[in-house]
């Protein structure tokens, strides 16, 4: 990838199939792609469902990357790829095979119908916040780094899944 790039970081989810499979799709997807390079992903962390709280457990987990695609760009692709997991946008909150949410695009605030970065609610959802300061702790989101945001969230029942991550690693990774 030349040009010039921008520093973005995403959150994946899933309570539907076998959602580390669908993470290790989304990150070959992502890592494939000429205007992406993936620098960095967390750990899968485990986390009660939010909103809608009759579904299973979620997995998430985080995933920074420098692009060359504009924010909407970005976004188009997030979709694709959702859609090529399966997902169907039934209900708000409810359960899915892969979520995939643009957290935050360099340092910009962009509140556009259908993007608004960072996250709107990102500073109050420990299950974005845990996987994200895992790897972008110094990162800040409006004026506090992810870790502080983080550390106002602690005793939120979020816990990583070392099996779930030793798994993802393995699918990307089958010669390690």
């Amino acid at each position: 990838m030349s040009g010039v790039t921008t520093d973005a970081t995403l959150g994946f989810g899933g309570n539907l199939g076998d959602p580390v499979v669908a993470f290790a799709a989304a990150l070959a997807r992502l890592g494939n792609h000429p205007g992406i390079a993936v620098t960095a992903f967390s750990s899968v962390w485990r986390t009660a469902p939010w909103g809608k709280l009759d579904q299973p457990e979620f997995l998430n987990m985080a995933v920074r990357l420098e692009t060359g695609l504009g924010p909407e760009a970005l976004l188009e692709l997030c979709l694709a790829i959702e859609r090529e997991s399966g997902r169907e946008r039934r209900e708000r909150w409810g359960p899915r095979t892969l979520d995939i949410d643009i957290l935050t695009y360099g340092g910009q605030a962009i509140d556009r119908p259908g993007l608004q970065v960072p996250h709107p609610r990102i500073a109050e959802r420990g299950f974005v916040l845990a996987p994200l300061a895992e790897i972008a702790p110094e990162l800040l989101i409006r004026g506090k780094s992810v870790k502080e945001l983080r550390d106002a969230m602690a005793g939120e029942a979020i816990r990583r899944d070392d099996l779930e991550t030793a798994r993802l690693r393995a699918m990307l990774d089958p010669d390690a």
